[in-house]
């Protein structure tokens, strides 16, 4: 580092990368921060300047670089070895002491663990340090796994090939390849003591029995009847179990289940609308599957399905730098790089890292609040607020219909305002008696409804009524 490099580093002031110590007397101190920054982005620590920046300088001995890297090796664990280096300003000598992420966080220093707030250290919660534990393993998705080559479904490989191609994510010879040239090109086989080993991303997205290799992968769906969580009044509930493309359209057609479509009749106009946009709902859902800590083999992803939201929850937090208040701001950090690949192929993701700010525009844009996010060590929650009982108020101009424009009369119209927004049931001597209609005439209008999809007919002969759909 030249003597400019330096004064441009120490007029940035202290901050995340960077502190300030007088002089070698807080080397001690100094080791816990050159901790703190090894357990987050890495840092500098410049001995002989003070806090507002000026350079006041230290003395040095024969001995001094070895009593500083000495000070750190020893008092580090797992170890931790900086470059240290003698920097003249102005005939003064400041230490600078650098080091890098560390390669095996957290790093305690005395027997503490540290994180790097700002321009302060803070000693690391039990949580917090066994969340960098679980954040510095090897990935999970290109682990070779110990599935055979024959756990692999060749029909679940064509069919992902297949739509790759059509989508135009692969070139289109790829359909011809055999099943073990296929997952070699998609970096989704290994040779392990001369057997094929699929990874766990081929297990994931092309094992016959996936969850026999990865039971974590399985997602809980649960719909409530209220806002809080009850045990023992759950409306619908269900575990999903298939390869990860399956597991996904299963877990939204869940969603679609559990929420409502609201529709009304006003001045001639049907109108109606989801209760939530689905596509942002899906992407979280697969967001869900491609970021959760696989690693975490006793936690599973959550749908959670309240009156008034939904949420849906996975193990394993935000990866460093990305924080919640940063998400969508940042580029984004994969955990599985390779599911996320897969699974782009196909379509289930779209452009990367684009995906946070792809939930907010649909809720926007379906006249509800900006999905929230929380997270924490080994966790991460979106949140989805829904309109609760103001669904209507949600109604688009292109979620309107003109009834008149589909030949329904006046009498059908206001039949159907009775049945969709009152909830009437009607039947055919009902309907002779509304509209003063002859039984032929009251059949013909009731069958047109029937026609249009929005009502149905219940029963048969002298015990049939019409509902709403």
């Amino acid at each position: 580092m030249t003597r400019d490099e330096l004064l441009q580093l120490i007029a940035q002031g202290e901050g995340p990368r960077l502190e300030f110590k007088r002089s070698l007397a807080e080397l001690e101190d100094g080791v816990r921060t050159i901790a703190a920054f090894a357990n987050a982005d890495g840092g500098t620590l410049l001995f002989g300047v003070r806090p507002d920046g000026t350079v006041i300088g230290v003395t040095v001995g024969a001995n001094t670089r070895e009593q500083v890297v000495n000070a750190i090796v020893d008092n580090t664990d797992p170890p931790l070895y900086p470059r240290v280096e003698y920097l003249e300003v102005d005939g003064r000598t400041v230490i600078g002491v650098s080091i890098a992420a560390g390669p095996d966080r957290p790093h305690l220093a005395y027997g503490r663990a540290y994180r790097r707030v700002g321009a302060v250290k803070a000693q690391l919660t039990r949580d917090e340090q066994r969340w960098l534990l679980l954040e510095n393993r090897p990935r999970f998705d290109d682990q070779a796994s110990a599935a055979a080559f024959d756990d692999i479904d060749p029909d679940r490989v064509r069919r992902f090939l297949e739509l790759a191609i059509r989508r135009g994510r692969l070139p289109a010879d790829s359909a011809d390849l055999p099943v073990a040239e296929a997952l070699r090109r998609l970096n989704a086989l290994r040779v392990v003591d001369d057997r094929l080993a699929p990874t766990m991303a081929a297990v994931l997205l092309f094992g016959r029995d996936p969850q026999r290799f990865a039971p974590q992968s399985v997602i809980g769906l649960a719909r409530f009847p209220g806002a809080t969580k009850g045990t023992t009044q759950i409306v619908d509930r269900a575990d999903v179990t298939g390869d990860l493309a399956e597991i996904i359209d299963r877990a939204e057609a869940f969603v679609r289940r559990n929420t409502r479509i609201a529709s009304k009749i006003y001045h001639a106009q049907r109108m109606e609308i989801t209760e939530y946009p689905y596509p942002a709902i899906r992407e979280a859902i697969a967001n869900a599957v491609i970021h959760r800590d696989y690693w975490q083999s006793g936690s599973r992803a959550q749908v959670a399905i309240y009156s008034d939201r939904i949420e849906i929850e996975s193990p394993g937090g935000l990866l460093p730098p990305i924080t919640v208040n940063t998400l969508g701001q940042t580029p984004p950090v994969w955990r599985n790089p390779d599911l996320a690949a897969l699974l782009y192929r196909i379509g289930y993701i779209e452009q990367f890292g684009t995906g946070i700010e792809r939930m907010r525009r649909d809720m926007r844009g379906h006249g509800l609040p900006e999905p929230r996010f929380e997270g924490g060590p080994g966790w991460f929650r979106v949140i989805f607020p829904g309109p609760g009982e103001h669904i209507l108020d949600l109604i688009p101009e292109e979620g309107v219909t003109d009834l008149r424009a589909l030949d329904l009369n006046e009498r059908q119209i206001e039949a159907l305002t009775l049945m969709v927004n009152e909830g009437k049931e009607l039947t055919n001597s009902l309907y002779q008696t509304l509209f003063h209609v002859s039984r032929r005439t009251a059949l013909r209008d009731l069958n047109r409804l029937i026609a249009t999809s929005w009502i149905r007919q219940l029963g048969t002969r002298k015990g049939t009524i019409y509902v709403a759909q």
